[in-house]
Parts: structure tokens; sequence; C-alpha cells
């Protein structure tokens, strides 16, 4: 395993007119899972392959275990790729696919064999080792694709999104299996996936990046650990794109400021406190107030509510979606409740946001610190 560092990492295909990427700078310790998350179009999937070196980088350096790798060739860096589609041979066994990066370097047959038995055991391929992929469930493909990295015994796992191919339930068994061979193996890994639940239940850090905008540094906007980016989202962006419903966000202005409790005033009226460190502004700035949809409590008569309309509403038996109007806020927000009792459209409810979940951020759309986080490792 190896240490992965990117300095000022940029990537354009049309002499920096357009850039795809510009300043990565991240450092992915040895034994690592990192995790590249972002919507489409923010070069996730390119940064990889520059890791790889599949993409030439445009400029900046990379270094794998402490070596600058910007002109080395893939087989060279000691990356094992596994790709999204699962690129095996048809003509090939399990143990044929496995073997063929290893018979094209030469490798000898008592090493080849001892390595994809050992891969074989280790991702429970062993019965179906003759077998051809047109005999094999997407899964299981997948798995020799995993396996053919692992007997290369590469210094870092690359997976470009390697599940999005497969149906639910199996890509909750593979999410589970990937977790086990990475704590067996102990491999440095970098996985790309637009699935923020993959990245937040496999990864050890996960990297946000944004599709960049003009006259912006860098697309990169936040990396660290889950829960960190669930608690303290650095900005809008990664508010509204780490958690499942999103995030709602809230036009208001600053009633009150302080070093730990802050008051903030809908453009309705409401009056809504949050335990938020906003001593570097002051009152009438503009803010706006998020907090997530399973954060609130609906229908209530306590303080710190706000008052909206049911647009809509999903039962989902154990727990429903209501989807409601309010004046602050151009698309509609969406409450979590655990219940699946109707509610008629139309109808006003009063919704509390608990001060100690409230999240603010400037007009500039960075987040102010919160004064009250639950603890997280």
């Amino acid at each position: 395993m190896a240490e992965v560092k990117l300095v000022n990492v940029s990537k354009s295909y049309d002499q920096a007119a357009t850039w795809v990427l510009k300043n990565i700078n991240l450092n992915i310790a040895e034994g690592e899972f990192a995790a590249f998350i972002g919507p489409s179009g923010c070069g996730k999937s390119t940064l990889l392959r520059m890791v790889c070196g599949l993409e030439e980088i445009t400029s900046g350096e990379l270094f794998i275990g402490g070596e600058k790798v910007n002109d080395w060739p893939p087989n060279e860096r000691g990356v094992g790729m596994v790709f999204q589609s699962y690129a095996l041979y048809p003509h090939m066994t399990v143990a044929e696919n496995m073997a063929f990066g290893l018979k094209l370097a030469k490798a000898d047959k008592s090493t080849i064999d001892a390595r994809v038995q050992e891969a074989a055991s280790i991702l429970q391929l062993e019965p179906l080792l003759e077998r051809r992929p047109k005999a094999m469930s997407g899964g299981q493909r997948q798995r020799v694709a995993i396996g053919r990295s692992i007997v290369q015994q590469p210094r870092v796992f690359l997976f470009d999104e390697p599940l999005s191919n497969l149906d639910v339930a199996l890509r909750v068994q593979m999410r589970q299996e990937l977790s086990r061979l990475h704590r067996k193996l102990q491999t440095t890994s970098v996985y790309v996936t637009h699935d923020q639940v993959e990245a937040m239940t496999l990864a050890d850090q996960i990297v946000v990046l944004s599709p960049l905008q003009k006259g912006a540094d860098s697309n990169l906007e936040q990396v660290g650990k889950p829960l960190e980016l669930y608690h303290r989202p650095a900005n809008l962006f990664v508010a509204g794109f780490i958690g499942s419903p999103k995030m709602n966000f809230f036009d208001g202005t600053l009633e009150e400021a302080g070093e730990e409790l802050s008051r903030v005033k809908l453009g309705s009226g409401e009056i809504i406190q949050a335990y938020v460190n906003t001593a570097s502004i002051k009152k009438g700035d503009a803010v706006v107030l998020g907090v997530r949809p399973q954060d609130v409590i609906a229908e209530t008569n306590s303080d710190n509510v706000v008052t909206g309309k049911v647009v809509a509403l999903e039962r989902l038996g154990a727990e429903s979606y209501i989807y409601m109007q309010h004046d602050c806020i151009r698309e509609h927000f969406t409450v979590r409740v655990e219940d699946c009792h109707q509610r008629d459209e139309g109808s006003a409810i009063n919704i509390e946001f608990p001060a100690e979940l409230c999240h603010l951020f400037n007009a500039q759309g960075v987040a102010f610190e919160r004064t009250r986080v639950p603890e997280f490792d």
C-alpha cells in the first residue's frame, strides 16, 4: 500500500481554455479508503483516471508512495483499476481472466496459480474458477474484475463506479463485500461514485467535487470524514449534496448575532434561533438557514417554528416525506415524519426547527461554525 498525494493537479482538454479540474490538493494516507463524489460533470472519474495514468495531467504533481509519477505509464504505477464495466474476456474462464495480467507480465506459473487461488478465496470465487462470464451474475462478474486487480498486488486500488450496473440488492451486498475486502487487505483505495450511500458507508475520507464555476480557483469543495461532512458542511453545495433527502434552505436576514446563539428573521416574519457563531457579521446581513428533513419536528406548538402548506406526500410505510411550501424558499421543503398518516393537500402545519440542529450560511454560501454539534467519530 502507498500514500497518494496530489499537489495543484489540474486538467484541461483545450490548452487551459476550459478547465475540467483545477488546483486539486489531496493527501490519501496509506491504507485509507477515499471516495470521490459529486454530480455528473464534476471530473471525479477524470481525476481517478489521472491517478491511474489513463489521462494526462495538464499541470500539478502526483505522488504515489512518495514518488512523482506524472510521466509513468499505468503499468509502472502499481495501481489496480476496477472499471464500471466488468471488461472480462468472454472466451476465458474466471481463473484465466484473473491470471491474464500476470501472464502478460510473464510471471511464473506457480506464482500465477497461488495468487489466483488466494484472490478466489478472498472473494469466495473458488467454486466458479472454471466458469465463463456468461454463466455468472453481475455481482459475480464484478468480483472477478476485482480479483483481477487483487492478483496484481497493487499499491493502490482504483474503483470507477464499480456497482452502478448492479441492481439495488446486489449493490447492498457488494458494498458489504468491498468493506470486508478493504478491512482484510488494508490497501489504499480510491473509489468514484455518484451514490452518496456508497461513499458514506465505505469511505474513511470523502472528497466532494463540483463542476468548476467561472472564476473559481478549484472545484474541490470539501474533504473530510463522512460524518464530518454531514454535521459540518463547509458550504451550501456540500450541505445540499450530502444527505438524502437534501437539506432545506431558507432565505433570511440576521436578526441578532452571537458567538453561541444567533437569531434569524425569515422573509415571512418568523424568528428562528440557531446555535451558530455569527459574530463575524452584523444584524441585517443576508443569511441562509439550513435544516435537514429528518431533524425537524412536525405538527408542534413549540417555539422556533415555521408554518408551511402541504404540497405532496410520500408514504413509505414506517416513515413519510411531506413536501411543503413556504414563502422563503423557491422550491418545496421536505419534512420526514415517522408515520404513514394522510395529510390533506393545502393544509397548514407548524414545523419546529431545533436550534442545535440548524445550519447558517453567509451570502457567499460559506458555513458559519455550529456551536452545538452531536459527537461523532
